[in-house]
């Protein structure tokens, strides 16, 4: 199913990073890290990836304003994004799902192999991680 899919990682915190990304490649996945949104948009532009992985609290510019910034570079693009937070808060997260996000995953709450899963969900149009707030 991975197929060597790639996989952009946008968080600023290295070891979560690391974990996610080795766990990402042992399901046969292509991970790459940006450590925050500037450097993540880049690799957006850049290069072609099968899904965006994207932490909310990022240093300068968040995980949100990237996300804008690139919907409106790429308005047509449909990459599946997964919001990590570890912040619950309903107004930011009907943010990221009005911003074309699929799903949120409060990092606390999931262990890297249920990322895989999340992962794979979002790639074949499942339901994923914590269902959208109401609106």
């Amino acid at each position: 199913m991975a197929d060597g899919k790639k996989i952009l990682i946008v968080e600023d915190e290295s070891f979560i990073a690391d974990l996610y990304a080795r766990q990402l490649t042992l399901a046969g996945f292509k991970p790459k890290i940006a450590g925050d949104g500037n450097s993540g948009l880049k690799d957006l532009e850049s290069e072609d990836f099968d899904l965006l992985l994207l932490d909310i609290m990022l240093p300068g510019m968040n995980g949100l304003e990237m996300l804008k910034k690139w919907r409106e570079k790429a308005p047509k693009n449909d990459m599946p994004v997964l919001l990590l937070t570890n912040l619950g808060q309903d107004a930011v997260i009907k943010e990221g799902f009005s911003l074309g996000a699929q799903g949120y995953l409060i990092k606390a709450s999931y262990t890297p192999d249920q990322v895989v899963t999340e992962v794979k969900n979002a790639l074949t149009g499942k339901q994923v991680g914590s269902p959208s707030p109401k609106r």
